[in-house]
């Protein structure tokens, strides 16, 4: 990897206690698992950088390098143990995709998550002029209505396994969200650390979990510092720091799920928001994955990300023709998105560039346009990060990047009630009329007259 501002965003903080493990993994006398044939598929954590593998624990950065550490698993093994078949005779939740899914013992944690709907979008497509536009709506994922649910239920569930029993996260707001509701369905102590400017929604939706809030005088970049801190000095599981390599995985259920709505066929073209990076990245890997275990016969899918200008490193990097970027400092109503110095910017990069995706920016009046435009057109209400996707797709088309023809998912991952105010002075008003016919008719003569 180039050297890069990247890199200041990698803490290279190791916890100082290691996790004991909890009833549901306990350790043997000679080192082995009560769990191994299960742990067997995930061979590793591996750096991305170096390769240097680390046993599968609370581990986020290599000692060698400060790369960050990814799950790496046993293809082979998992080969012989998952095929269409026993995907769709699953649970009807991520969950039915465990054996893809960095966890080893039977999930007890978010187990509604996921297989939210693929909507073709024909009121859509036909304005923008697609045939075969589709929108990957978690807009109603459960139980907190964001993409975040996926990840918080993957990251949870091995936490315990590793014996944690207090969870936390750094957040923009859908993720604190996320994590306090599954921590209390789990029974867990959580601490979520938030923006002190973050949508009022949003911090209802942590408060009424009752975990301990902690908003921080600053912007996101700012909180994920200082959790990253907090995680180097107590045993707390950290989904976003100490526990991302799991974490993360959760994010591949939303390549799965549409692979498999498609009728077992990649899309074409992909459209997905970016703050870390990593959604994008692991959208990614999951589609290679089901190539890899031969539940999908080839992955041409062009992954194109997309950015808020106030907060658009990473696409600005990429129109600029450079494979690493700037940070910069948060300026957008798209703040689930406002993420300054990504984590995974730089691999975000370089799978738009290995897709032959492409990466684009919308302003905030724009953003507001794409949740009016897809709320209009397809009676789905977006957060701004759904504007900010919408808005996007709407460039590349007239970019000619998305051709008429191509099976185009756009991925919209949380809901608008969360972010009202950025379009509360943009939809007008309600007409008010006292309860009179004669009125009535005055004001609407004809209008939808039979």
């Amino acid at each position: 990897m180039p050297a890069t501002a990247t890199r200041d965003s990698r803490s290279i903080l190791v916890s100082k206690e290691k996790p004991s493990y909890g009833a549901t993994e306990q350790r043997l006398g000679d080192g082995r698992s009560d769990l191994m044939p299960e742990v067997t598929k995930m061979k590793a954590l591996a750096c991305r950088e170096c390769r240097k593998e680390y046993p599968t624990e609370a581990l986020h950065v290599c000692e060698l390098c400060f790369g960050p550490l990814e799950v790496k698993y046993n293809y082979d093994d998992i080969k012989g143990r998952i095929s269409r078949d026993s995907i769709q005779n699953g649970p009807k939740s991520l969950w039915r995709y465990k054996e893809l899914l960095p966890v080893a013992s039977r999930p007890t944690i978010g187990l509604h998550a996921g297989m939210t709907p693929l909507v073709h979008a024909k009121n859509l497509g036909a304005f923008l002029g697609l045939d075969e536009l589709y929108i990957k709506n978690d807009c109603v994922n459960h139980p907190t209505l964001s993409f975040k649910d996926r990840v918080v239920a993957v990251a949870l569930t091995r936490a315990r396994e590793l014996g944690y029993e207090t969870a936390a996260c750094a957040s923009t707001g859908n993720l604190a969200n996320s994590v306090a509701a599954h921590a209390a369905q789990a029974g867990m102590q959580c601490y979520v650390f938030i923006p002190s400017d973050l949508e009022a929604a949003k911090v209802l939706g942590n408060l009424i979990f009752r975990p301990k809030v902690v908003e921080i005088e600053g912007n996101y970049d700012d909180v994920n510092r200082l959790c990253s801190e907090i995680a180097g000095e107590r045993r707390w599981a950290f989904v976003n720091v100490n526990i991302r390599p799991y974490y993360a995985e959760g994010s591949k259920t939303l390549a799965f799920e549409v692979v498999e709505q498609l009728g077992w066929h990649a899309p074409d073209q992909v459209v997905v928001p970016m703050a870390s990076g990593s959604l994008l990245t692991k959208i990614w890997k999951g589609l290679h994955e089901l190539h890899t275990v031969g539940i999908l016969q080839n992955v041409q899918t062009k992954v194109n990300g997309a950015q808020a200008e106030g907060c658009s490193p990473i696409a600005t990097a990429f129109k600029h023709g450079r494979d690493f970027f700037q940070p910069v400092k948060p300026n957008t109503i798209a703040k689930s998105l406002a993420i300054g110095n990504p984590a995974d910017g730089y691999y975000a990069l370089k799978t738009a560039a290995e897709s032959g995706g492409s990466m684009e920016s919308v302003t905030d009046d724009e953003v507001r346009e794409g949740i009016k435009l897809l709320a209009r057109t397809e009676g789905i209400f977006a957060e701004t990060a759904g504007g900010v996707t919408i808005g996007v797709l709407q460039k590349l088309v007239k970019q000619g990047a998305i051709r008429k023809q191509d099976v185009t998912v756009a991925y919209v991952t949380g809901n608008g009630l969360k972010t009202q105010e950025a379009v509360v002075d943009s939809v007008g008003r309600p007409f008010r009329i006292p309860p009179s016919l004669v009125k009535f008719e005055q004001m609407f003569g004809q209008q939808g007259a039979a």
